[in-house]
């Protein structure tokens, strides 16, 4: 089965942007760049940053961050399961010993 690209048009703080991606990748691009808008759109209406570039990489940072801490928060529960499943499998291999 071949894929489909197509382009997609995205509004990010009033500026548009078309950007090709497959088409079973259309929704989580027009999600994600929802997500950018809300935060780009944030740090303006706060008035701490006025220059779009420079609300461009901090919201960048601020995903970038979240994004760095689901990571993390993942790794530790991979690492919890994978403790829990040698000792569900430890009781198991003791059940069946017995």
């Amino acid at each position: 089965m071949t894929k489909k690209s197509q382009p997609v048009t995205l509004i990010i703080m009033g500026k548009e942007y078309k950007i090709v991606c497959e088409e079973n990748e259309q929704d989580d691009l027009l999600h994600s760049a929802h997500q950018l808008d809300i935060q780009m759109r944030k740090m303006r209406d706060s008035g701490k940053i006025a220059a779009p570039d420079r609300i461009a990489v901090m919201a960048a940072l601020n995903l970038a961050h979240e994004l760095q801490m689901i990571k993390s928060q993942n790794d530790l529960l991979n690492i919890r399961l994978s403790e829990c499943l040698v000792k569900l499998n430890q009781k198991i291999e003791n059940v069946l010993e017995n």
